[in-house]
């Protein structure tokens, strides 16, 4: 089993691991865990950290793509801890294994899922399916908007009141758009026509030829039914496809059909299902 090293960034240390994982995002859907853009909502927090996994042996290939240093030490895994889950892509040709024995630092009681990192003795959640949605590039009318400056404070008015409970603030979209992942982030919002913010959406950009992802996208309960997150959705996709994107993806619990609805009517198709791998239970 090869080596591999687990280095921990801070969230102006990611270049390197969004590099990394925007050379493994294939063109059609995100492969793993994480996405670029998963890491980018992830550094909205200012105590944000991420982990690299790198060959240890520092004999590894090195992917210009990624490092133009040419760093002997390939990077092998990306991952960070979302609640209670380990979220995790690698490249292509990594040994998850070895990635997973390293991993077992982080696993503590509490952590008891892996999403794209299979764990020994672990398995596939048999209930919590969630579904991997793609769209491709084609002609779109929409009533959505690029967000400026003068526009963030309505963007988290609408997250906040799309996801009750959520604590997003002015602060947190201001960090994230700082931070080494901000020129990825895309993102429209749809106002009525009294001006109202009704909708929103944020894209993530991971290069010319490679898959985007929405992360997160709201309507704002005042207004569903009317087309807004759909414009939102819409107006999102169509920006990541000027940038370059080959398609654009979402992933949602299967369980959740109003949001299902919403991408299939914007175009989405299902190119996947996917489940968290789960600590089995204490007899």
């Amino acid at each position: 089993m090869p080596p591999v090293v687990r280095r921990t960034l801070s969230r102006f240390d990611t270049p390197r691991a969004l590099r990394a994982l925007s050379v493994w995002t294939p063109a059609d859907a995100p492969a793993g865990g994480l996405h670029p853009g998963d890491v980018g909502w992830l550094l909205r927090h200012a105590d944000a950290t991420v982990h690299l996994w790198v060959d240890a042996r520092g004999t590894g290939r090195p992917d210009p793509r990624i490092d133009p240093r040419h760093d002997a030490a390939a990077p092998v895994a990306v991952g960070f801890l979302d609640g209670r889950v380990l979220r995790v892509t690698a490249a292509p040709d990594a040994d998850l294994e070895a990635v997973a024995a390293d991993a077992e630092v982080l696993l503590v009681p509490g952590i008891d899922r892996s999403d794209g990192l299979p764990v020994p003795g672990w398995h596939p959640h048999p209930e919590e399916t969630r579904l991997v949605l793609s769209w491709t590039p084609q002609p779109v009318t929409t009533r959505a908007e690029p967000v400026g400056e003068s526009d963030a404070a309505d963007r988290v008015l609408i997250h906040r009141s799309a996801f009750p409970g959520s604590k997003f603030a002015l602060k947190h979209w201001e960090t994230m758009r700082a931070t080494p992942a901000g020129h990825l982030s895309t993102e429209t919002l749809v106002r009525t026509p009294d001006g109202d913010p009704a909708a929103a959406a944020t894209g993530w950009f991971a290069g010319a030829g490679r898959c985007a992802l929405l992360e997160p996208v709201g309507t704002h309960p005042d207004h569903r039914g009317h087309g807004y997150g759909r414009d939102a959705v819409l107006g999102t996709c169509a920006a990541l496809a000027d940038r370059g994107a080959s398609a654009v993806a979402v992933v949602t619990p299967a369980r959740d059909e109003a949001a299902v609805a919403l991408y299939t009517s914007a175009g989405f198709t299902v190119v996947r299902e996917t489940r968290n791998w789960t600590r089995p239970r204490r007899a």
